[in-house]
Parts: structure tokens; C-alpha cells; sequence
């Protein structure tokens, strides 16, 4: 099994110090399960190609110490394709650069460095389809296609192998992005060559617990990781769990890059990042509305809910988020368990999704997506909006979503580049439009879109807010100049 990486960096030559392995040499040592072999196909000054070639002993399979008990003994899919035999093999080559360490202290330098990394793996076993290839390598900063490979390519007829040809692009820095292949290879293929004890615990919390502790398939990795044995994917939570309160807010990292824009022109406004005025943009939208009972889908970490939770008018609120790695920092930041009995009464927190109809979201005077339909996959977009417009149909949604144009403020992303690694896209102010005017007229609610942030004559602002009104009914509060005035503080525009 060949497997290919190529790094984009000044200096590319470098890579062969990090890796630990000369480019004018070729890297030759056995395993447990064959033989593993490293060159390098490719040197240039701003790239470099290293690749790592397996061979795998059938015969070793059955009557070495790394014996296939679960697979046919001599006719199988192992040899060909990269699996946890090429964990182990990526182990064996590359084991300083994998513990975070260079064999030329001069070098030592770059191990930080985030250098663009492309990954060739020409066949890649996964059960989960390309969706979970997707899932699990995009939320790192991947952009990852992958292609399902037939059976036969002489028999069409007989379909399609769970073998995917793939290729990860990504700033990643060299233990990274050896880190992230080692670990998730197996949890693909979901299958392991050799016994799963408490060691292997450590060695998924040694080798990913940097990244897995925030990663929204934690828990679906852990469980494949560890083959699905219970106690040690519990104590492998746990741990993550307690290394996660350590890890800063995915939302204060957000606000952080935000505030790079323009800062609002008014001198008499305080200066207030950019996700913070979002939140206070739609807290003034759910006063405007009068509702009593806020439902916040994709509520992440809590900030809104706890903004909410200072609303008296708000009697019902609801946090739901896929991730419970993002459900368990939000009940932190709430402290849930320590709150008087009448606040806790008024807040929920759980686990959902928004591409499913739920009970638990019927009823809600309002509910808010702040930015979370682009991290939504475009073909699903349509089962979020039966989730929500046609099954939980509250009196108000508001959603906030970035305004693609105004990423040419910031020179790092690019014209093309989005703002997050898990953004699936982000919208023009007219695509946008058009979307909401679709939706409003399919399920009967009036649209208004709105600029949110500080305004460029021709690029708008970076974020825009959409509200969508159930009409001919009656709000609880009108719309004073009260209200009008709240909304102008937070950000919006009439």
C-alpha cells in the first residue's frame, strides 16, 4: 500500500530533518505485519513529496504475533489497502516526528510551523462511506475528496468496495497531520489487526488527545478506536473530557479572528468582537418578538443561552447541539448543576440534530440559528428547513450567516477561502436573499434581511442576519423605539 505526502513550504528540504528520514536515502525496516519502506519521489525548494510504502506479509498475518483472527487467513483486503496496519507502519517510519520531536535541533524550530500538507491515499478502507471520511479529517482543517472504488473495474456489475481513493488538503503542522492519520486510519476501517486493551487507551489519548478532546466525532472515534469495549471507551471520555476544560472556547477563537475587521466607526460605541455582537444582535430579536421561549439550535458552547438566561420574559429556553463535547462546555459556562432551582427550571441543554424532526423543538415563540446552517453540508439544508419552518414552525427564527464579500478584508483567507475549516460555505448578501425568499414563501413567513457589523460601501458588512416572521399573527410586544434603539446598539440595521 503506497501513501504520499507532500508539503508546500519554504525550505521545503527541511521536511526531511522533521520526518527523520534523508531524502537522499531510502528508509527500509520490518514490522510486525511485513515491511515498511520511505523516499522521496519528489524534492524541490518549495515542496516536497515523501512516500511511505507497505508491504504486508499474508502469511505473516496468520502465524506472527499480529495474527488476523477476525479475517479470511489468506485471501484479504489488508495488503492493499491503508488500514491500522498502516498506523503501525507510519509508527515504525516515522517515530520521532510523531512524538513531536526533530532529529536536527536547528530545524526544531518548524515543529510548530503549519505548512500546507497534501495526503495521497489511493485506497482507504471505510464501512462509514465518504460521509464519515468527511466527518471525521474536515473538522481538522481538511479539505478531503474521496472516491468509492468498485469491486472489479472489469465486472461493473458486481458494485462497489467500502474502498475510497482519498486526498486531504490542510495547514497542519508535520506531528499533526502524522498524528491525525495514525489515529483516525483505524477508527475508517474500524477494524484493528492485533488485541485492544487498556494500552490502547493511552495510545488514543497519547496520539490525539491534543485535537480529539474538541473534535465533534469524538465519541464515534473513541468508540472505533477502542473497538467498541465499553469500560475503555468510557475511561478514554473521561480523560478527554477533563483535558477539554483546558481547551479555549472554539467561539473566543472565532471573536478573536473577527476582530481583525474594521471597528465600528461610532467613537461613542464601546468596541465589542464580532461574535459578541452577533449574540446581542439576536438577543434584541427574540426582545423584539416578545417571546417567552427560546429554543438555540447548534447552541456550541452556551454563550447565547447564558445571555438568555439574564432575559426574565424568557421562561422556556433551550440549548441542542450535535456535539457533546460542545454540550459539556455550555453546561461549564451555565454551571447547571449549581444554579437556584427556579433558573435551572427555565433551561435545558441537549443533544440533537437539525436534519431530523424532533418533538422537543415544537412550541417555541423563537428560535435561533446563529451561525450554524454553514456548517451544514448544501444538500441538508433542505431537511433543516422541514426541521424547522415546517415540523417545529415557531413565531420567529433568526439566523446569522457570514457575508462571503466581506472576506476580502482579511488577506489571509483569500477570495476563495472560508472562514472556517468546517464552514461547507458561506453566502453572498443576494445568494443568501434568494435562499431566505425561498423559504419564506415555501412555508408562509415574511423575510427580512439585515447587515450585522460594521459596513463596506460595496462589501456590506461581515455578517448578515435574516429573521423570519410567521405572519398574521400578533406579536407579544410591538415594535417601540425602544426596541428599535436595542437593536441599533447590538448591531442592526433597519
Amino acid at each position: 500500500m503506497l501513501m504520499t505526502l507532500t508539503c508546500y513550504a519554504p525550505n521545503a528540504a527541511d521536511v526531511g530533518y522533521l520526518l527523520g528520514k534523508n531524502p537522499a536515502s531510502t528508509f527500509e525496516r520490518p514490522f510486525s505485519a511485513g515491511t515498511v519502506w520511505v523516499f522521496y519521489p519528489e524534492v524541490a525548494d518549495d515542496h516536497v513529496t515523501v512516500a511511505l510504502l507497505t508491504e504486508i506479509d499474508p502469511v505473516g498475518l496468520v502465524r506472527g504475533p499480529a495474527a488476523l483472527a477476525q479475517l479470511d487467513q489468506y485471501v484479504n483486503d489488508r495488503p492493499y489497502v491503508a488500514s491500522s496496519l498502516t498506523s503501525v507502519a507510519l509508527k515504525t517510519a516515522f517515530s520521532t516526528a510523531l512524538a513531536g520531536r526533530s532529529a536536527s535541533p536547528s530545524r526544531a524550530g518548524r515543529l510548530d510551523e503549519r505548512m500546507r500538507w497534501v495526503v495521497t491515499l489511493p485506497a482507504v478502507a471505510c464501512d462509514g462511506g465518504d460521509d464519515l471520511i468527511a466527518r471525521i479529517f474536515a473538522p481538522l482543517g481538511y479539505t478531503v475528496a474521496a472516491d468509492q472504488l468498485p469491486l472489479d473495474e472489469r465486472f461493473p456489475a458486481w458494485g462497489m468496495a467500502n474502498v475510497y481513493r482519498v486526498t486531504l488538503d490542510g495547514m497542519q503542522t508535520t506531528q499533526d497531520v502524522l498524528s491525525h492519520l495514525y489515529v483516525l486510519l483505524p477508527v475508517l476501517d474500524n477494524s484493528k489487526h492485533y488485541y485492544v486493551g487498556d494500552e490502547e487507551t493511552d495510545k488514543l489519548l497519547a496520539h490525539g488527545g491534543a485535537w480529539l478532546a474538541a473534535h465533534p466525532e469524538r465519541d464515534l472515534i473513541a468508540r472505533r478506536y477502542l473497538r467498541y469495549k465499553r469500560p475503555l471507551v468510557q475511561s478514554a471520555l473521561d480523560r478527554l473530557i477533563a483535558a477539554d476544560a483546558q481547551i479555549p472556547d472554539a467561539a473566543d477563537a472565532e471573536s478573536e479572528s473577527d476582530e481583525a475587521a474594521p471597528p465600528v466607526e461610532d467613537p461613542a460605541e464601546p468596541e465589542m468582537g464580532l461574535h459578541e455582537l452577533r449574540l446581542n444582535t439576536v438577543l434584541a430579536a427574540i426582545r423584539e418578538a416578545g417571546a417567552h421561549s427560546l429554543a438555540d439550535l447548534g447552541c456550541g458552547e452556551g454563550k447565547l443561552l447564558a445571555l438568555a438566561l439574564k432575559e426574565r420574559m424568557l421562561t422556556r429556553i433551550v440549548g441542542m447541539d450535535v456535539s457533546s463535547v460542545a454540550l459539556a462546555r455550555a453546561r461549564r459556562r451555565l454551571r447547571l448543576d449549581t444554579l437556584p432551582t427556579a433558573q435551572r427550571q427555565r433551561i435545558e441543554v441537549a443533544q440533537g440534530s437539525l436534519l431530523y424532526r424532533d418533538q422537543r423543538l415544537a412550541g417555541f415563540d423563537a428560535v435561533s440559528l446563529v451561525e450554524v446552517i454553514e456548517h451544514l453540508d448544501p444538500p441538508r439544508l433542505a431537511a433543516m428547513e422541514r426541521v424547522v419552518f415546517q415540523h417545529a414552525r415557531p413565531r420567529r427564527v433568526i439566523v446569522t450567516t457570514p457575508n462571503r464579500e466581506y472576506n476580502a478584508h482579511w488577506q489571509a483567507l483569500g477570495e476563495t477561502r472560508l472562514r472556517h475549516s468546517d464552514h461547507r460555505f458561506e453566502w453572498t448578501r443576494a445568494e443568501c436573499r434568494a435562499w431566505a425568499e425561498r423559504v419564506a414563501a415555501r412555508y408562509d413567513y415574511r423575510m427580512t434581511q439585515r447587515e450585522l457589523g460594521p459596513e463596506d460601501a460595496d462589501l456590506g458588512a461581515p455578517s448578515q442576519l435574516v429573521i423570519f416572521d410567521r405572519p398574521g399573527e400578533e406579536d407579544a410586544r410591538t415594535q417601540s423605539d425602544d426596541v428599535e434603539h436595542d437593536l441599533e446598539r447590538s448591531g442592526g440595521d433597519e
